[in-house]
């Protein structure tokens, strides 16, 4: 059906028919205590069908934030024999009931076009750390027999046939849970009735989830999972494990609902009972009800979930202005409120289509990561880690050339922005034949490397090469006489007239050249390094297939180190899981040791973290941890007075780098992620692309400096002396309640506004702090601000002032800023302070914003 002919009569008639078949007591929903929050989730959406397989590392990798009370899974693109049957999967906790539940809720109903008992293990206890048995599984293809759709039609008037068998299916779901779950006794379930859709859920783990039904070689368009940690619930059981689904659509969650009595309320009066005891399931049935009642688009039903506020809804064109006032009048009162981020997988039968969709509370209250791969396989991600994303792009790479092991693009949704809205949704064709399309909430698409090359995954460089002279030879000569940097300025200026084949020739013989040439492997390293990380023109080839290059370059270099215990003469030492135990203390001369993060857990004992703690109490000074995947605390535990260490960090690092550093260095090679640096006292960390949520938070000290953008809140309630440049900008927050000493001389935040793109082009952002909350209720430390046409107005200050930037806070800027042009070569003369083409003084380009309690300056 149309939706632009979607009748007033119909909705009134299904929420009408909805209410007349409630309980009497459904106004009242449930407990208090029951709402569940607080998650890890991640989503996968494909051009092309993939594997179930690779779900299971990004889930096993997040495996900290559930507790094996509850996890699940949603896959959609996955039935190509019955594609428009409703798929109804039937979880049974007590075997004996099928016959009689058939009879009541299956055979009367529907013409049934196959069954199937899913496969599962023989013995759950063999699975990972299953403590219960997941429920029995039944699926029912079907269609509702005509006779009984047409008078269940005329019954509730609703004249459209596939509505009609829509709801009919949907209150048949109902009915079944009504008297096979939520009787004293459950016994049974519907896990999901959508077309072309399945969720598969239980106590346990995800990964656990989807080994038990042994769910590896099942191929789907669409993969959602979910490992939840219910901090508010009591009740663990199969039926409240996410995913929760609509019709044609499953949701995770990642958050808690304070307002879930009100949303509950707010649902009884359209009719609607929730069954599972969790505030995720509400808000999958405001997306049902905003989509397959009301026939919203897309937008508007993120608008609903997720109101845009404040400066950001005047920002508005004034036609949504109005579209969105209309839709706050009508529901904001169910309106999810509290920390969130939603994951929807549907199935778009009607469109021959797939999708998946984030949604960011407007608070931006929970983590989220959004990225993208193009070429042959397109691939969409979403997840509450970076890392987690990473582990699925590395798996799928293993077992398909075509996919490379990091995206393309990487960012972070600003929730309730009148920019973006937010929310992002990748759309594909159902068939696996066609494009994949990224837009943001009001359909703006995001466009990266179209048409530039890729090279077969995964890299393998050569352990002998033919490329023994020309490129590889004046590279290694530089490298060997000049240093690092002078071999990149060489190398830069090649790399674009280069093929990859060349270049995987050319930096396979480097590394063979480094090996035997030892006294230069710390600068080839260091070269690398600067292919991995600096910003330039890579001519036909896509930016991350050479930071994929550059990366197996440097994980070979690493490789081929002495293992801790042998090579005595050799300054450089390497250790494993295996050899952790034996790492003893470093050689005479210095040196480094590297650590393989594969293998350790990314916590606790058997952690890279306390490898680390350990190596540094032997003696061990200058770390190279590479090959990471999500290892949390990195840097963390050295103790006070750790200056000269240093740490370089590759591949995905965790949650909390750096926090509590005491004197120490870390180099973060890519993007970190949340809570980094948090109550840092002193010492300096560089992030060579962005940072997560709440970076610094509680700092006391030290130096950070971030080529890219951080997320939301910043260096809140910092204090002390600490000292940031950000060359993008903060999603909002940022600086909150900062109390850092006094405007000048005290701590401070650089927001630079640039950004860097991939060819090493450095522009100005049309928007340089995007937030309504730039350092609010601060009373110590300043904010500069490079925001050379006022874009950032006193409303979004919050409680803080601009002030006249002087010579003074010049003097005390200036070499932070030569300090970040050394690091990310965003020059200070030509990238920060050249406006239309012409070169301003510092007091015209820079804003400085200090506490409102803050002393009038004197000029």
């Amino acid at each position: 059906m149309n939706p632009s002919t979607t009748s007033s009569a119909t909705v009134r008639a299904i929420l009408e028919s909805r209410r007349a078949a409630m309980n009497p007591d459904s106004r009242l929903g449930r407990p208090k205590e029951a709402c569940e929050g607080g998650c890890g989730v991640i989503g996968l959406i494909a051009s092309e069908p993939v594997t179930g397989k690779h779900l299971h590392r990004p889930l096993l990798q997040m495996n900290n934030r559930g507790n094996g009370k509850g996890g699940g899974l949603a896959v959609a693109g996955c039935f190509p024999d019955h594609p428009d049957h409703y798929a109804v999967h039937v979880a049974l906790m007590d075997l004996e009931v099928r016959g009689e539940l058939e009879k009541r809720f299956i055979d009367p109903h529907f013409d049934v076009a196959d069954v199937q008992v899913l496969p599962h293990v023989d013995d759950y206890r063999d699975v990972g750390k299953l403590e219960l048995a997941p429920p029995d599984v039944i699926r029912y293809f079907v269609r509702v027999k005509e006779g009984k759709r047409e008078a269940f039609g005329a019954q509730v008037g609703i004249g459209d046939a596939e509505e009609a068998e829509s709801e009919y299916i949907s209150r048949n779901t109902l009915a079944l849970n009504k008297a096979y779950y939520r009787a004293e006794d459950p016994r049974a379930f519907v896990l999901s009735q959508g077309r072309d859709l399945m969720i598969l859920k239980g106590v346990g783990f995800a990964e656990d989830i989807l080994e038990y039904y042994q769910l590896e070689e099942t191929r789907g368009q669409v993969w959602i999972g979910h490992q939840r940690y219910p901090t508010r619930g009591r009740v663990w059981h199969p039926g409240g494990a996410h995913p929760f689904a609509g019709l044609d659509e499953a949701l995770v969650h990642n958050g808690d609902l304070a307002n879930y009595a009100a949303i509950v309320e707010y649902l009884a009066q359209k009719g609607i009972e929730p069954q599972f005891l969790t505030d995720t399931e509400v808000a999958v049935l405001l997306f049902d009800l905003y989509n397959r009642v009301y026939h919203y688009p897309l937008e508007h039903i993120c608008e609903a979930l997720a109101p845009t506020t404040e400066r950001d809804f005047d920002l508005l064109p004034k036609d949504k202005q109005r579209v969105y006032r209309a839709l706050r009048s009508s529901h904001l009162h169910g309106s999810p409120d509290g920390p969130f981020f939603f994951i929807v997988a549907r199935s778009l039968v009607q469109r021959d289509q797939v999708q998946l969709v984030g949604i960011t509370d407007t608070s931006m209250l929970r983590p989220q990561v959004f990225a993208i791969h193009e070429g042959d396989v397109q691939l969409g991600l979403v997840a509450s880690e970076k890392q987690a994303i990473d582990a699925y792009l590395e798996d799928l790479s293993a077992d398909d050339g075509r996919i490379a092991p990091v995206a393309d693009r990487y960012w972070n949704a600003r929730g309730g922005s009148y920019s973006d809205g937010g929310s992002f949704v990748f759309t594909a064709p159902r068939s696996g034949d066609g494009e994949l399309v990224c837009t943001d909430k009001f359909g703006a698409q995001l466009v990266g490397s179209v048409g530039k090359q890729q090279p077969t995954y995964p890299v393998e460089l050569p352990a002998r090469s033919s490329a023994s002279t020309g490129a590889t030879v004046g590279w290694a000569t530089l490298i060997g006489a000049a240093g690092a940097e002078a071999a990149f300025e060489e190398a830069r200026e090649r790399i674009q007239g280069l093929e990859f084949d060349q270049l995987r020739q050319i930096l396979g013989r480097l590394v063979v050249w480094s090996r035997e040439n030892r006294e230069h492997r710390e600068t080839a390293l260091e070269f690398l390094s600067l292919l991995l990380d600096q910003r330039y023109d890579t001519g036909n080839k896509k930016p991350s297939a050479m930071r994929a290059l550059a990366g197996e370059a440097i994980k070979q270099l690493l490789d081929s180190l002495p293992p801790v215990g042998r090579g005595a003469d050799d300054p450089c030492r390497r250790v494993t899981l295996e050899t952790a135990d034996d790492v003893g203390g470093p050689p005479p001369g210095g040196g480094f040791l590297a650590i393989d993060a594969r293998g350790f857990e990314v916590e606790g004992t058997v952690s890279v973290s306390r490898l680390l703690v350990r190596a540094y109490e032997q003696g061990w000074k200058r770390f190279v941890v590479y090959a990471c995947h999500g290892d949390r605390f990195i840097g963390c535990g050295l103790g006070p007075h750790s200056v000269g260490v240093r740490i370089d960090v590759y591949g995905s690092s965790g949650d909390y780098l750096g926090s509590g550093l005491d004197g120490a260095e870390i180099h973060v090679h890519g993007d970190a992620q949340d809570q980094v640096g948090q109550i840092l006292k002193r010492g300096r960390i560089i992030i060579h692309g962005n940072a997560g949520q709440t970076l610094l938070y509680g700092a006391k000290g030290g130096e950070v400096f971030i080529r890219g953008n951080t997320a939301g809140r910043p260096l809140i309630n910092a204090v002390g002396n600490v000292r940031v440049v950000v060359n993008g900008t903060c999603l909002d927050y940022a600086a909150e309640s900062f109390m850092a000493g006094p405007p000048i001389g005290g701590g401070f935040l650089v927001i630079n506004g640039v950004f860097n793109l991939e060819d090493g082009r450095v522009f100005g952002l049309e928007t340089k702090y995007p937030g309504t909350n730039l350092f609010s209720l601060a009373s110590g430390g300043c904010c500069y601000l490079n925001d050379p046409y006022g874009t950032v107005t006193g409303a979004q200050l919050n409680g803080a002032r601009f002030d006249p930037f002087l010579q003074e806070d010049w003097n005390v800027l200036e070499p932070y800023l030569r300090t970040n042009q050394q690091l990310f070569r965003i020059h200070t003369r030509y990238d920060l302070l050249l406006v239309d083409g012409v070169l301003r003084w510092p007091k015209e380009v820079f804003r400085k914003v200090v506490p409102r309690s803050a002393p009038e300056p004197v000029e």
